[in-house]
């Protein structure tokens, strides 16, 4: 079970961070790729990209420390909010393929939370 934990929580970091740096560091990449982004204010593609950089230290960081290792299963409670907030998004935009990524992130979310709880 803690293999199959770290492999979700790794999975997650890397995608988060992925999208989290590009988000932050290339916002016109960001709007060009993403039809939400072309709507959305520059503070909120922002606010977003940094809170999933954080989020992708926050999944790893504190239970491979030791270091208040509670933290990680926040980061994934925080990610699962995220993904809430991403369907109804992509269902506004009737992105169906987006909804389905973002329901799976969000049951790996739930699973590292729980796991980590």
């Amino acid at each position: 079970m803690n293999i199959a934990l770290w492999v979700t929580q790794a999975l997650l970091a890397l995608v988060f961070g992925m999208a989290g740096f590009i988000k932050t560091f290339q916002p016109a990449k960001t709007r060009a790729t993403f039809d939400w982004a072309k709507e959305a204010p520059a503070i909120v593609i922002l606010f977003i990209g940094v809170t999933e950089l954080l989020g992708a230290i926050g999944i790893i960081v504190p239970y491979a420390t030791g270091i208040m290792p509670f933290l990680t299963a926040w980061a994934a409670i925080g990610f699962a909010v995220i993904m809430v907030l991403a369907i109804i998004v992509h269902a506004r935009h009737r992105d169906t393929r987006g909804i389905i990524m973002n329901v799976v992130f969000f049951v790996l979310s739930l699973a590292v939370a729980y796991g980590r709880w």
